[in-house]
């Protein structure tokens, strides 16, 4: 057991918090959330915190402003209760999306989100495949990126599915990510232009990459309405793939995405992480979770005695590819 660190976790993914105290073999300090008529969020911390190492476990996502307002109510009840380092989990980082202006007269929310966690106190950041690697340069405090892909290319290699393998992004934007997952697969990968996809996924101009006769995981971070990964599927098939393989970090299932999802013929599995609580009625048969408890709690456990999170940045199954 660590000694030092108290784990609170908030009501977006229970489940998650759970998971990373087992691994910890610690309790989680108990909480009191509740809401008031109007919606208001009243949040106590029931046990002592003084001087000790603090991880608010919460992703920004569900009802996604409700979440961050949990996470930033928290905080305050934390540095007010003399917490020695506040240090927030965000499994999933919602607003991550608004990260740049592309129009006249947009925000950047992404950046707000950054500016009042730091505004608020918290110490540090851990949180798993930012939809850009450039979200961390919002932050003035220690971020601490984990990467989805040693774990779920493990599915692929724990399950023998390595030969006559092609990786595929959905967009030109996710290339780099496909691309690092094709490499610790040791496979090729292609990209599909979204835009010519969703026109016709038949025309030949819809990929870059040759996938006819092969087995396609198509690669994203974030699984929303689920309509690009049922576009790029469409594609691939009407391109020669055989089986195909759905894979994202994030799954946001929104807008009925998951009877999308359970209903397309072209894909035979559905993989994500547990980031993101996916409810019973958004469950189907092939959907499968994989958890990030287990990296996400050697992580926190390598920051509390300040040791090198690099390991956790490698696939054990091909060590030597950089993420």
């Amino acid at each position: 057991m660590e000694t030092g660190i108290k784990l609170i976790g908030l009501s977006t993914n229970p489940a998650l918090s759970q998971k990373i105290a087992d691994e910890l073999h610690l309790p989680l300090t108990p909480i009191t959330i509740t809401r008031f008529a109007d919606g208001e969020i009243y949040e106590r911390i029931m046990d002592s915190i003084r001087g000790c190492d603090v991880f608010v476990i919460s992703p920004i996502g569900g009802e996604v402003n409700d979440s961050f307002m949990e996470i930033m109510i928290a905080v305050d009840a934390l540095r007010r209760a003399s917490a020695k380092t506040i240090n927030v989990v965000l499994p999933y980082y919602g607003y991550a999306r608004q990260d740049r202006k592309a129009k006249s007269r947009e925000p950047i929310s992404a950046k707000i989100i950054a500016s009042l966690l730091e505004m608020n106190g918290v110490a540090r950041v851990l949180a798993v495949d930012l939809h850009a690697d450039q979200l961390q340069g919002f932050f003035d405090i220690p971020v601490d990126h984990l990467y989805g892909a040693p774990l779920l290319t493990s599915y692929f290699y724990n399950r023998n599915i390595l030969d006559n393998v092609v990786v595929v992004s959905p967009d030109h934007t996710g290339a780099g990510r496909s691309r690092t997952f094709a490499e610790v697969l040791k496979a090729p990968w292609g990209v599909v232009n979204d835009r010519v996809a969703s026109e016709n996924p038949a025309n030949p101009d819809a990929i870059v990459g040759d996938v006819k006769g092969k087995n396609v995981i198509i690669v994203d971070d974030i699984i929303d309405s689920a309509r690009r990964m049922i576009t790029t599927a469409a594609a691939v098939k009407a391109a020669g793939a055989l089986d195909v393989y759905a894979v994202g970090t994030h799954a946001v299932f929104s807008n009925k995405a998951e009877e999308r999802l359970a209903a397309d013929d072209n894909i035979k599995s559905v993989i994500v992480t547990d980031t993101l609580s996916v409810p019973a009625d958004k469950q189907f048969s092939k959907l499968l979770t994989l958890s990030v408890a287990p990296l996400l709690a050697e992580a926190i456990k390598r920051i509390h005695n300040n040791q090198d999170i690099g390991p956790l940045l490698k696939s054990k199954n091909n060590p030597d590819v950089k993420l």
